[in-house]
């Protein structure tokens, strides 16, 4: 644990009726209070005290000051904020007091790292902090609030209270074959629990693939034959110009972005080069960047003129696209309707595109990515965990299954552990054996 006392500006450097400044660290209000002329030594934890910051004789400015003692602060250490005026400069003037008494810069993130170092939080409710702060809808929002309030923790709890319960029968099977009250075991018998196990973790791992989706945006590329309408599409949904549109084939040659908002589902739009054939070298690589982006994207929006027949190019766009999250998008329905293919109709030229907006709502709805279960996980790194903790216990349901001796099986089930100890940023080898022991009274 550091002893040095950090210190940083806590609200947004812009001016405003009040600023925080926030310090952290071991005697941090014994270090505030060498400044500030109110009496904070002997008060009681979570209590506020009014006075002034002071530079010598000089009074810097009318504060008031929070106290947080022992444990029960975020940081899991004392610390001190001072509420200042909102003034930037004024603000700025208290934080290099600070600075100039001894206290350090904190570095980005420094408080939640303290935090997690001191034991307050695990790394996936650190995680979920960052998530909270960064959150663009009430999707995001809830997920990262579950996360701080623990509910990641508890799930993964939960898994490796089930595997812990495997390891430490296979243990004391191995190491005290004499002790009564153990029941002999075989990979027979330990099958069915590690199976289920396992498809514990396979549908969190599931459920969660998704999430991105909820708190990062969908990722929607328009693709279509040149002159369909594309950019106009993304103009309409975006509701400004912000793609170049004519009626000459190939206007748009390399990736046009944007980013909508359909309640709180987010569209990171992507208007792509009209995919066809051509001797334009510029345009073609246009092209080859669309084709790429199809099989990338969480959502195609294949857009058809629907006022003339399908076209070689039309066919060769829907067999590009079939295996991809798709909405066949029927243009033009203001020039008449020639053509014979289900899909959205719609004119965006018009800006009549709702039937088109209502249909990603319902494939994109809340119940369809998972946000109201209860067990997901945030990011990648922790979804990558729980797919090498399913692997490791793959390897040993195999082992089971071709009767290996459990003594030789207990060794992907440890790998097993390691993964679910890590997304909670913990290391597994110590603790293993404490929870073994925890559980018999071998050697009383």
């Amino acid at each position: 644990m550091n002893d040095d006392i950090i210190v940083a500006i806590a609200t947004s450097r812009l001016e405003a009726a009040i600023s925080i400044i926030r310090l952290s660290g071991k005697d941090c209000i014994a270090f505030v209070q060498e400044f500030f002329t109110g009496k904070i030594l002997n008060k009681a934890s979570h209590t506020i005290t009014y006075g002034y910051i002071k530079d010598g004789e000089q009074k810097i400015d009318e504060v008031l000051v929070n106290i947080y003692r022992g444990k029960r602060t975020f940081s899991g250490e004392e610390m001190v904020e001072i509420n200042c005026h909102g003034g930037v400069y004024i603000t700025q003037k208290v934080l290099n007091l600070c600075l100039k008494k001894g206290a350090r810069m904190a570095e980005h993130g420094e408080f939640s790292k303290r935090a997690f170092l001191n034991g307050r939080i695990d790394l996936s409710q650190a995680e979920a902090i960052s998530d909270l702060i960064t959150a663009k809808n009430d999707y995001a929002t809830e997920l990262a609030l579950k996360g701080i309030q623990g509910n990641i923790s508890h799930f993964i709890e939960d898994l490796r209270e089930d595997l812990i319960q495997i390891i430490t029968q296979i243990e004391v099977n191995i190491d005290y074959p004499e002790y009564e009250d153990v029941e002999e075991l075989t990979a027979d018998s330990l099958l069915p629990k590690s199976q289920s196990l396992q498809k514990k973790m396979n549908h969190i791992i599931e459920s969660s693939k998704n999430v991105h989706l909820l708190k990062d945006g969908i990722s929607t590329v328009i693709i279509g034959k040149p002159n369909v309408g594309k950019s106009s599409l993304l103009n309409a949904l975006l509701n400004e110009d912000k793609a170049i549109v004519t009626d000459i084939a190939g206007t748009t040659r390399d990736i046009v972005e944007g980013t909508i908002r359909l309640d709180n589902i987010i569209l990171n739009m992507i208007d792509t080069a009209g995919i066809r054939d051509t001797d334009d070298i510029v345009e073609n690589i246009g092209v080859h960047k669309s084709k790429e982006l199809i099989h990338k994207a969480d959502l195609v929006l294949l857009v058809i003129d629907g006022s003339v027949p399908l076209s070689k190019e039309d066919e060769e766009l829907l067999e590009l696209s079939k295996d991809t999250q798709r909405i066949i998008v029927v243009n033009k329905k203001d020039q008449g309707h020639n053509i014979d293919i289900e899909g959205i109709s719609i004119s965006a030229r018009d800006n009549d595109i709702d039937a088109l907006i209502q249909e990603i709502k319902k494939r994109f709805e809340l119940g369809q990515i998972t946000a109201g279960q209860e067990d997901i996980l945030a990011n990648a790194r922790q979804i990558q965990l729980l797919q090498r903790a399913s692997e490791s216990l793959d390897n040993a349901i195999v082992a089971m299954k071709n009767q290996v001796p459990t003594d030789l099986i207990v060794t992907d089930l440890y790998d097993s552990w390691e993964n679910l100890k890590e997304i909670l940023g913990e290391r597994a080898k110590e603790d293993l054996l404490d929870e073994l022991f925890k559980r018999f009274c071998i050697g009383k």
